[in-house]
This record gives structure tokens, C-alpha cells and sequence, in this order.
């Protein structure tokens, strides 16, 4: 059976509640390709996470964009897996390069993050992903190997897991690999092949509606975790650009 593609929208730290409202009220009058086509998770910061919960399309699911390494308690600031599950949202990205570099979070946390929520019954969007010092300097791949170790050391089953490959570079820039190198070998060599056969691998790095269908043409591409573009009509034509893969 084939990897279905995935879109996720990450809004990031952005949105009022009038403006996250237009978002939603944009997102259910489109006309997309069905669920059994692509899978579309958006993900609201925390405090809106209950409104576009109930406003969203039922087609469509909200992710979290972080959550804690443990059960609650003592952790001023922080919300827990637990709470995100009692608030019945599904997923939660981990990982993300901006926390990687801003708060210092190391793969081994990072990694820790994944098996907690995981095992709280969390879908998780893993993020890898190197920075332009690291590509230059033609490290890519032990950076990217390093980053997939640290999570297949703490986890078992890739089932509820999504790889979000952004090459930390392009982010936010416009630019994107022409070739993107996605190599299953990462999960082959340090998971197994049958992981690295059914485990959805997104791409992350300045998707836009001018050159989504491009990039879902890839073979290694199963999808995307748009951030910008994803608080922008141009959404829709990346969830529709699941029709390139789906016809290739």
C-alpha cells in the first residue's frame, strides 16, 4: 500500500482570533482532493487550538506545535501530551528546527519528546533537518542520521510518526533543492527497510503554491510541512498538489 501524502500547515507563532477564524472559514469552503488522497493537519498555536478544533472541517486535523518531554506538573509554561489529548487533538509537531536552535533542544530531548507523546497516544510530526553551515560543509546526511537515531534509539513502532525533512537553509528564504535528496537509506540504515518503506517522509523548507507541484512530483516526497504559505489562500493549491503524486 502506498504512503499517502500529507500536507501540514504550521502557523507558528501567528494569528489573532478574528484572523484565525478567516483561516478556517477559508479552509472549509475548499475544494480539495478527498482523505483517501491526502491527509491535511493544521497546527494553531496553543491558545486556539480548542476554536479551530471546533471549527474545522471534519476532513481536516489540528496538530499542536509542541508539547512536553514528561507528565505535567512543575513546568511553568509547558503544556503536557496529557493535555493535548483531553482536548482530543491528534498531533503534535516535534522537533522543529526554530525550537532546535531558539530553546536548545537537543536531538536526545528531542527523541524523548517523541516516545512521550507517542506512548500517550499522540501522532507525532518528527522534524530533522540541517542548517547551511552543516550543508556547506557537506555534513548533511550525519547531521540527518544523527537526528533519525535519536528517535528510532527511544521508539519501536514508526506507525503514528511523520518525518518532516526542512533543511534548516531554506526556511522561510524562497529557495528550494531542485534535487531533494530524501534518502530512505537514513531510516533503512538505522531503523529497517520496512520502515523505511511505509514511513512518510515531508518535505519543509519554503513550500509555495509556485512550486508545490514540482516538489510532489519527487519520487522521495510524501508530502509537506508548509509554514508561511500556510496562513495564506495558497494552501489550497499545495493540498492540491496531492493529485500530482496521486497520478505519477
Amino acid at each position: 500500500m502506498g504512503r499517502k501524502f500529507f500536507v501540514g500547515g504550521n502557523w507558528k507563532c501567528n494569528g489573532t482570533s478574528e484572523e484565525v477564524k478567516k483561516i478556517v472559514s477559508t479552509l472549509n469552503a475548499a475544494e480539495v482532493p478527498s482523505q483517501d488522497v491526502v491527509e491535511v493537519v493544521v497546527s494553531p498555536p496553543f491558545v486556539f487550538l480548542p476554536l479551530v478544533k471546533s471549527t474545522l472541517r471534519s476532513d481536516f486535523h489540528v496538530a499542536a506545535q509542541n508539547c512536553w518531554v514528561k507528565k505535567g506538573g512543575a513546568y511553568t509554561g509547558e503544556v503536557s501530551a496529557e493535555m493535548l489529548v483531553n482536548l482530543d487533538i491528534p498531533w503534535v509537531i516535534l522537533g522543529h528546527s526554530e525550537r532546535r536552535a531558539l530553546l536548545g533542544e537537543s536531538n536526545e530531548f528531542v527523541g524523548d519528546k517523541v516516545a512521550y507523546a507517542l506512548a500517550q497516544g499522540l501522532k507525532v510530526i518528527a522534524c530533522i533537518g540541517e542548517t547551511l553551515e552543516q550543508r556547506e560543509a557537506g555534513s548533511t546526511v550525519d547531521v540527518v542520521a544523527a537526528q533519525t537515531k535519536a528517535i528510532a534509539a527511544k521508539i519501536s513502532d514508526w506507525t503514528n510518526v511523520v518525518l518532516a525533512y526542512e533543511p534548516v537553509w531554506a526556511i522561510g528564504t524562497g529557495r528550494s533543492p531542485l534535487l531533494l535528496r530524501l534518502r530512505k537509506k537514513w531510516l533503512e540504515t538505522n531503523v529497517s527497510p520496512q520502515v523505511a518503506a511505509s514511513t512518510r517522509i515531508i518535505y519543509g523548507g519554503s513550500v509555495n503554491g509556485g512550486n508545490c507541484k514540482e516538489l510532489a512530483g519527487q519520487p522521495d516526497v510524501d508530502g509537506f510541512l508548509v509554514g508561511g504559505a500556510s496562513l495564506k489562500p495558497e494552501f489550497i493549491d499545495i493540498i492540491k498538489s496531492a493529485e500530482v503524486k496521486k497520478s505519477a
